[in-house]
């Protein structure tokens, strides 16, 4: 296919334009960030006329940043691995065995991603506040709660992407394995998930994502013990003031985590997402 001139005048001036899309919100946290705050609250200026690194030293005594930033790791590192490592077990068994109920279990887990996620926050909060009532288990402001809680949207995901990628894998590389004299989960572990790397961290990397920027269910089902970093951001904007160059501040240190992982995984993701949506 021959590209025309006028085809690839549109082309550069259509990335050029969504590459301003994407950069002028990024550029526009980043300047925030290093201005004094009487600069943030006067006029609007593209380039800062001072430059200060006070935000990034205040973000973590304005507000208990720390603590917040602990309790998202936790929540969310916590939440991904049993996500993954249910999934892995999940999704294995639908795309080798042939058991009564596998294609309605399949329907099940994929109708989950059609409804929105407030649908599911009141009928959380009534099961976790029944529970307590019960049994005594407390879930409602606790770890456990919001580690349920994501795992109830990562986990279909993670078993829908993770039976396509091994459904399209050859089972005769797990035969043959067990003909070498390994078991079935023996197999799984030492040749089927070596294999399936690329697959594994790129759900991985998507469950990370999706519970670390979380906002809805942790304003509701987190207290001053548990918060997490989505809802502890919002501590900058007080009733009488709001410190706009440390939040901004505050939102790129939270995205590093984010950015790290995705950097270290992104060789991985585009083999591991298009491989899980063959089948």
């Amino acid at each position: 296919m021959i590209e025309t001139r006028g085809f690839r005048i549109l082309r550069v001036f259509g990335l050029a334009f969504i590459t301003l899309i994407i950069v002028l919100p990024l550029y526009v946290v980043l300047t925030t960030s290093i201005k004094p705050l009487k600069d943030v609250r006067g006029a609007f200026e593209w380039i800062p006329s001072q430059i200060t690194l006070t935000p990034y030293l205040d973000i973590w005594t304005t507000v208990p940043l720390g603590k917040y930033f602990a309790n998202s790791m936790i929540v969310t590192i916590s939440a991904t691995i049993l996500s993954v490592s249910i999934a892995i077990l999940a999704a294995y068994a639908l795309s080798r065995f042939d058991f009564r109920g596998a294609r309605t279990f399949r329907l099940i887990v994929l109708s989950t991603q059609m409804f929105p996620g407030i649908l599911f926050l009141l009928p959380l909060f009534l099961i976790f506040t029944q529970l307590e009532r019960a049994v005594g288990l407390q879930l409602n402001g606790t770890y456990l709660g919001l580690i349920v809680t994501y795992m109830t949207f990562s986990l279909p995901f993670s078993i829908w992407m993770l039976t396509g990628f091994f459904a399209s894998m050859p089972k005769e590389l797990e035969e043959a394995a067990m003909v070498d004299g390994l078991g079935r989960l023996g197999a799984l572990v030492k040749v089927v998930l070596p294999v399936a790397r690329p697959g594994i961290i790129a759900v991985s990397v998507y469950c990370f994502i999706t519970s670390w920027s979380e906002v809805l269910f942790a304003s509701v089902l987190t207290n001053s013990d548990t918060r997490t970093l989505s809802i502890g951001l919002q501590a900058y904007a007080s009733q009488t003031d709001v410190y706009w160059n440390q939040m901004m501040a505050a939102s790129v240190v939270v995205s590093i985590p984010v950015l790290v992982g995705f950097l270290f995984a992104q060789r991985h993701l585009v083999a591991g997402l298009s491989s899980g949506a063959v089948k």
